[in-house]
């Protein structure tokens, strides 16, 4: 018997302020529990402006968004959401930004026992009482990774988690992502340029285009795994890849990808808690937050 959707998207519009650019037109989308869905396109499609929607840090102008059947109004710790940017406090220790989100939401008492096997999962347990300044960017990444599963999510959402970090590192966060979420039973959303991390990591994949953002179509990549062996199922990954690249447009670079969405990655102090993917409880400080520009993440990063 089929679950129901998880994720539902009714007829979401949105139009920025202070212009009358449509950058959404009547989005509609439901998404299952515990599958992942890659939605991918152009810059300037709305891909990133429809993730942060559909996770309560924006209000459509038009449409509802539900999640778990509740109508999302704002963030949640029902649902996490990760940018490529890991957003950590560089003056303390990886346990400690791990457990933040718990730290926020007042359950301190239970940070131990939750963040320990996560931080195990990321393969970063024996580096728990290191300060996150000492760590790579791959390490930093399953750092902002074991927080957002530290408030057990239903879901998570990624808007271009791995987009800075080179090659091998980005695969290895890909596959334990995937690992992890399908284990702990976990609804995933990503948003991606890279049509190859779409297909390989997406159940479905949605293709969007620009001016307005609309969806083109969604792929099941179910029966790729599946079709002929492997010499088939690669041949039947290109032909999905090419049908994509047809409706999205534009030429791929030599790594399957297209420009990403200019996102600025530079936040307000008072953001910082909400964005760690907690709540802060009643009568519970949050620390002195700091600020971020992205020329400090200029360049490939190694894991």
């Amino acid at each position: 018997m089929a679950r129901s959707a998880h994720i539902l998207i009714e007829n979401v519009s949105h139009r920025y302020r202070w212009g009358q650019a449509v950058v959404l037109d009547d989005i509609s989308l439901t998404m299952e529990p515990g599958l992942s869905t890659a939605i991918v396109g152009r810059s300037g499609c709305g891909k990133s402006t429809l993730l942060q929607i559909v996770c309560g840090m924006m209000t459509p102008s038009s449409g509802k968004v539900y999640v778990d059947g509740t109508y999302v109004d704002g963030p949640s710790p029902k649902w996490n959401l990760m940018f490529q940017e890991p957003l950590l406090y560089p003056w303390m220790t990886v346990f400690e930004n791990a457990s933040l989100g718990l730290r926020f939401a007042g359950r301190m008492k239970e940070a131990a026992k939750i963040v320990e096997p996560l931080l195990e999962m990321v393969g970063l347990s024996a580096l728990k009482d290191v300060n996150v300044q000492q760590l790579s960017g791959g390490q930093q990444q399953r750092v902002a990774l074991a927080r957002s599963l530290a408030v057990e999510p239903t879901a998570l959402f990624l808007d271009e988690p791995f987009s800075a970090l080179d090659a091998i590192t980005r695969r290895a966060l890909q596959r334990d992502v995937l690992e992890i979420t399908r284990r702990l039973d976990i609804t995933l959303v990503l948003v991606t340029h890279d049509l190859d991390e779409a297909i390989s990591m997406g159940n479905r994949v949605v293709a969007m285009t620009p001016n307005p953002g609309r969806i083109a179509a969604i792929e099941d990549t179910a029966a790729l795994a599946g079709n002929g062996g492997q010499a088939g199922g690669e041949a039947a990954s290109e032909d999905m890849r090419r049908r994509l690249m047809a409706l999205i447009g534009g030429d791929a670079d030599e790594d399957g990808q297209e420009d990403a969405d200019a996102t600025d990655t530079t936040f307000n102090v008072e953001e910082l808690p909400e964005r760690a993917g907690a709540t802060t409880a009643p009568g519970t400080d949050a620390p002195d937050a700091m600020t971020q520009s992205k020329s400090q993440t200029a360049g490939a990063r190694h894991a």
